[in-house]
């Protein structure tokens, strides 16, 4: 542990994780902030919620591939700062919009989109500029140290954000994310590396085409994307039908949020874990970890007690994280710092593209034919992907790095 701490003293990769830690904790506080003070407004509902949540979910996804372009054109840095500041600036605004006591619908809406525009731009740079600015075996380490302070933010984040709630209120509540956005943006400002990205000399088309090219040509990239495709299409049964069946046999809001609560010390376990191992085939093990996603799915659907599906959530949680840490690893070691952005929103994109059509279907599946039918059925499909993924060579036969070019022999 201590060894994998020594690279904070490294000034650009400690701003970095500076930068990281407040933008993830100020967007930590956005949901339940955000929630209260729609559902708090003269008129708010739940349908209000939803254009909310969905305007940003939208803007993201519209973006995403344009904003990998954009990463891999210009100085990465310059984009999170400038991807910073237009959050800031948005924040900034809905707070104004809800502390004055007259928020519009359609405005709230807006400044959600624009954070989420914001968002778009953020990821794919915020994936490249790590291999900037710390030495190659030095990556998983920079992978697993971010990955704690996400995790570590988004349980302080939720808990924050309620204190500040019941404090002072959702719209001041909102004014947290827009200082952390700007602190954010001041600390990545001050990093200075080089820029290797390329010239602007091709139309954002050709771009994405060849960012197209870079992503399909490594087969161990797009199979484990579209396992993942399904991963995070069937896990989200758990997170319709686990609350359900929490409050219909387990007890309640309380019994669920044990167990969501669990997850999340294992996402934090899982940091810590992945800062410990090194793999010398590091995808043999990121695969096999995703059969620990299998566990939640027979014990809710077989009404196991609270402690036992809350212990496999936290398995879920250490397993989820070895994956991550091991994959952002994977991809900033094989692929080419001038794609790695835009193959990071091609990941986005697909890894999360089944989401929000089993959302959709999860919950009519589950009335006609029964939640336990429907989460067996779920925990298969993810299980056979995930052998037909763990079957590939090249995914199972990926080295830890790029072999080092060898001196020539005199």
């Amino acid at each position: 542990m201590r060894d994998d701490l020594r690279i904070l003293a490294d000034r650009s990769y400690r701003m970095l994780f500076l930068a990281r830690t407040l933008s993830l904790l100020g967007s930590a506080v956005i949901p339940v902030a955000l929630a209260f003070a729609v559902l708090d407004a003269p008129g708010g509902s739940a349908t209000d919620l939803g254009l909310v949540l969905a305007a940003r979910s939208l803007a993201q996804v519209a973006l995403l591939l344009y904003g990998g372009v954009l990463a891999d054109r210009m100085n990465r840095f310059r984009l999170m700062v400038g991807s910073d500041l237009l959050a800031f600036a948005a924040q900034a605004v809905l707070t104004v919009v809800f502390v004055t006591g007259r928020p519009s619908l359609p405005v709230v809406v807006a400044l959600s989109a624009v954070n989420g525009a914001a968002a778009a731009l953020f990821l794919p740079a915020s994936r490249g500029v790590v291999p900037q600015v710390v030495a190659p075996e030095q990556l998983q380490s920079a992978n697993a140290l971010l990955r704690l302070s996400r995790n570590s933010t988004t349980i302080g984040g939720a808990a924050l954000a309620g204190v500040l709630v019941a404090a002072f209120g959702a719209g001041w509540a909102l004014a947290v994310p827009a200082a952390t956005f700007l602190g954010s943006a001041l600390l990545l400002a001050g990093v200075r590396v080089a820029h290797p990205g390329r010239a602007a000399t091709s139309t954002l088309l050709a771009d994405l085409r060849e960012g197209w090219r870079e992503f399909t040509s490594r087969s161990w990239v797009w199979l484990v994307v579209v396992q993942f495709a399904f991963v995070n299409g069937c896990f989200s049964a758990i997170y319709v039908l686990g609350p359900l069946t929490a409050k219909e046999q387990l007890g309640g809001a309380t019994a669920w949020s044990m167990i969501v609560t669990a997850q999340a010390v294992g996402l934090v376990g899982g940091s810590l874990v992945a800062m410990r191992i090194r793999p010398r085939r590091p995808m043999r093990v990121a695969v096999l970890a995703t059969f620990g996603f299998l566990p939640p799915f027979a014990l809710i659907a077989a009404g196991a007690p609270v402690w036992l599906i809350a212990a496999s959530m936290l398995v879920n949680g250490v397993c989820v994280d070895i994956f991550e840490v091991l994959w952002d690893t994977a991809l900033q070691n094989h692929v080419p710092n001038e794609a790695l952005s835009r193959i990071s929103s091609y990941d986005a994109m697909g890894s999360f593209v089944l989401g929000p059509l089993c959302l959709a279907v999860v919950g009519p599946v589950a009335e006609r034919i029964g939640v336990p039918q429907t989460l067996v059925i779920a925990g298969g499909v993810l299980g056979l992907v995930t052998v037909a993924t763990f079957s590939a060579r090249s995914v199972r036969q990926l080295p830890a790095r790029v072999p080092d070019a060898q001196p020539a022999k005199v």
